[in-house]
């Protein structure tokens, strides 16, 4: 155990060496935020921390470090993630939730901006509750439901939505099954289905291929089961002219937005992330 290195800053470097040196990427990020975490301060304040490490926090230090050196997330070390305005409790059962998925929920936003009245948002696929419970957060006068087919998922999702204080509905379903109470009353359907090709997931980074659910990941052979099987569950839900919002993959838009207008419904176009790539495809039921 590497603990001669104990004030802030010659931590953060020795620490970074090592993980780069196993190949672990991002290795400074992974660094720092581990630290400022564990210290409980922002990582720009790392540089100027002249108090050495306790004997405790070292040894806490190294055990995650050893964890992240065998390329465990830092969000799986930690036991969270930030998202948006939250920190969202996760555990084996729920995918970490990824910047991209932001600009999800940016779209969604402004779904619900574009209707005068109160909205009801169902978001299929839940997980940690990253999308439902920022949209019941930043949108209180939404009405918001969600599903997941994990039960445990589910007991994260309700507990960070108590931590950020807002009220949605959970409901343990298999995507879209059994809620038959909302039947015709859904005026923004969102989701972030599994997409990945079933082929594709033993070639994907560590940190998502053996630390992320698969049944958050596989989307079967051409990962796009789930999007067929929304197009075709979801419809009873929804109101005439409803917005839909579906997290993709990359390069799988096009294919997204025809399957949906096979389906019945018109393609309104994408949303893209910070980077520009294609994150979102938007469409509306029936006739609007």
């Amino acid at each position: 155990m590497q603990t001669a290195a104990r004030g802030a800053r010659q931590l953060v470097q020795n620490t970074a060496e090592r993980l780069a040196c196993a190949g672990v990427p991002e290795p400074v990020a992974s660094a720092e935020v581990l630290l400022a975490e564990l210290l409980g301060v922002r990582r720009s304040e790392l540089t100027l921390r002249e108090e050495l490490l306790t004997d405790e926090e070292a040894v806490l230090y190294e055990a995650w470090i050893s964890r992240r050196l065998v390329r465990e997330p830092v969000q799986r070390i930690l036991g969270y993630a930030y998202f948006r305005n939250l920190r969202l409790k996760l555990d084996e059962h729920t995918l970490i939730p990824r910047p991209d998925t932001e600009n999800v929920v940016d779209a969604v936003l402004e779904a619900v901006d574009r209707r005068a009245d109160s909205c009801r948002v169902l978001d299929l696929g839940t997980g940690s509750g990253a999308i439902a419970v920022s949209v019941a957060q930043e949108c209180p006068y939404c009405e918001v439901h969600a599903t997941d087919h994990s039960e445990s998922a589910l007991k994260n999702a309700r507990r960070n939505a108590a931590r950020a204080g807002v009220t949605v509905r959970f409901y343990r379903a298999d995507l879209a099954s059994g809620l038959d109470a909302l039947a015709g009353s859904i005026q923004v359907l969102v989701s972030n289905p599994p997409y990945i090709k079933s082929a594709d997931i033993p070639k994907l980074a560590p940190e998502v291929r053996d630390w992320d659910p698969r049944s958050a990941l596989d989307g079967g052979p051409d990962g796009l089961d789930f999007y067929r099987r929304i197009f075709a569950e979801a419809a009873p839900l929804l109101v005439d002219g409803a917005d839909v919002v579906l997290e993709v993959g990359d390069g799988q838009t096009d294919a997204v937005l025809e399957l949906g207008g096979r389906a019945g419904y018109e393609p309104l176009g994408t949303q893209p992330d910070l980077t520009g790539t294609t994150r979102a495809a938007l469409l509306r039921w029936g006739s609007g």
